[in-house]
């Protein structure tokens, strides 16, 4: 099968065992629930079943899914493996500098040392050494890349610095499209991919989240020149985490991993537009969606050929 640029036909899960909603990371993610009255420990029991479940699911689809898991009980965003670490075509991996404390203790060598073992690696290039000067770039979170295009399109926030931005674009052969994007109480979007999801054949994103207009009609229209379909969301979808989703290929053809919440939250006509290029695969990861994060931050694409 050949490789997709776009839809990697493999994935990194990290199994958390003692999952809870990240309490460093609250003030800046709008997405996250404030709710403290939970039973912590039936939440992580969820997590992992899901985290379980959704592995299943993405395998019967024909995707290969390499589980780690994580018994630590400081790390509770491991979850969510795509915001340390990235690979890319031609064997190239990236390890990102992390806003949240405790998030930096998610990096890990044995993942990395399995994606040298399976894959062709030419090279890792390591950019966590930034955060001792307080510069970050939370990887496929803060950008979210057009691997066809080559553009990387990141809302500019804490966890994305744009002198980090450029340096990745630069030696990843990216070209960087930074905006604002904000919702109606005037809070900025804490990561890209909460807002935006870019297929082979369409884009899905909360648009009219771009205040700058013009700013929107430039990126609307590079998408319209890469003859992309337009599915703009409202800022309710993206709540419910309708841009938090990933393409993948399988040699069943081509899916649309998402959550169960944010597919129920997509019209009729969406759905419809999407089958058009792609099978949607509602995933159920409800307890998972308490940290502020989707399906899409829960899949670390591997963009790598097999060794």
């Amino acid at each position: 099968m050949a490789i997709n640029p776009q839809a990697p036909s493999a994935v990194v899960m990290i199994r958390p065992h003692h999952f809870s909603p990240n309490p460093e990371t609250l003030p800046d993610n709008s997405y996250q629930s404030r709710d403290v009255s939970q039973d912590q420990a039936l939440l992580a029991t969820q997590a992992y079943e899901q985290v379980s479940q959704a592995q299943q699911q993405l395998q019967a689809a024909g995707i290969n899914v390499h589980v780690f898991e994580d018994t630590g009980t400081d790390t509770p965003d491991s979850v969510f493996p795509n915001n340390w670490f990235s690979t890319h075509l031609g064997g190239h991996v990236a390890i990102y500098p992390m806003y949240a404390k405790n998030r930096r203790k998610e990096r890990r060598s044995d993942i990395i040392d399995m994606l040298k073992a399976q894959h062709r690696v030419q090279d890792v290039i390591d950019y966590s050494g930034l955060e001792y000067d307080n510069i970050y770039l939370e990887g496929t979170g803060a950008m979210v890349l057009d691997h066809i295009e080559r553009v990387a399109y990141a809302v500019r926030s804490k966890r994305t610095d744009s002198l980090v931005l450029e340096r990745f674009c630069t030696q990843f052969n990216f070209e960087p499209m930074v905006f604002d994007a904000e919702d109606e109480a005037g809070v900025p979007v804490y990561h890209t991919n909460v807002l935006m999801c870019i297929g082979s054949d369409f884009v899905m994103a909360g648009f009219d989240m771009i205040k700058d207009i013009q700013r929107r009609q430039q990126i609307i229209q590079r998408f319209e020149d890469s003859g992309r379909l337009i599915i703009n969301l409202t800022e309710d979808q993206i709540r419910h985490f309708c841009g938090n989703a990933l393409e993948l290929q399988s040699k069943q053809g081509r899916f649309l991993a998402l959550s169960q919440r944010a597919f129920e939250a997509l019209t009729h006509e969406q759905i419809a537009l999407l089958n058009q290029s792609v099978t949607l695969l509602p995933l159920n990861v409800s307890a998972i969606e308490m940290a502020g994060g989707s399906v899409r931050c829960m899949l670390a694409g591997i963009h790598l050929s097999k060794r």
